[in-house]
């Protein structure tokens, strides 16, 4: 009888632990929502206050992407079908003399930013040191990481024909991966 007790308190102890793990990811989803909510309503309200002038909407959207990713580092680029440019960049110093030096520039082939202009809407690479386009010796991959001290690197898009909209984001070495 004892066994039968035991074995019924551990299948319920058993329960309980899946059901408390459960219940932590369904509010860890349940705060990324209100998250993401809470960051389109904030630059919603940008919007609404800087009819004409989309710096401050630009600069909106890279603050809130940044901290919805965990990432020290980014910068929201337009794409006019042949350049891209540099509209918004947040982050260390070292990345923002970068992100200014480069200016406009075209998507180098096999890039992150090539792959958003021939379609895929995400992009990331974990370890930038191991990406084909740093061992290629692509001048701006080796510079992200040599000067700005980047690691990881997530490019998201929104393309429409020849207009692009470009966010990018990276991690400093000892941070976290953007997305895992």
């Amino acid at each position: 009888m004892t066994a039968t007790v035991d074995n019924a308190v551990a299948d319920l102890q058993r329960a309980n632990a899946e059901l408390q793990r459960q219940l932590g990811e369904y509010r860890a989803e349940r705060d990324e929502a209100f998250a993401q909510q809470t960051a389109t309503a904030e630059v919603l309200g940008i919007i609404n206050a800087s009819p004409g002038d989309l710096a401050p909407v630009f600069d909106a959207i890279l603050e809130k992407a940044l901290h919805l990713c965990e990432a020290s580092n980014g910068g929201l680029q337009t794409f006019d079908g042949e350049f891209f440019r540099m509209v918004a960049n947040r982050g260390d110093p070292r990345y923002q003399r970068l992100a200014m030096q480069m200016g406009p520039f075209r998507p180098e082939r096999g890039s992150t930013v090539d792959r958003l202009v021939q379609g895929e809407s995400v992009v990331q690479v974990l370890d930038l040191s191991a990406d084909e386009q740093y061992k290629g010796g692509g001048p701006i991959r080796r510079n992200l990481m040599e000067i700005g001290g980047a690691r990881t690197f997530l490019s998201l898009s929104r393309c429409e024909k020849t207009k692009c909209w470009s966010v990018r984001s990276m991690s400093i070495a000892g941070s976290a991966a953007v997305l895992g």
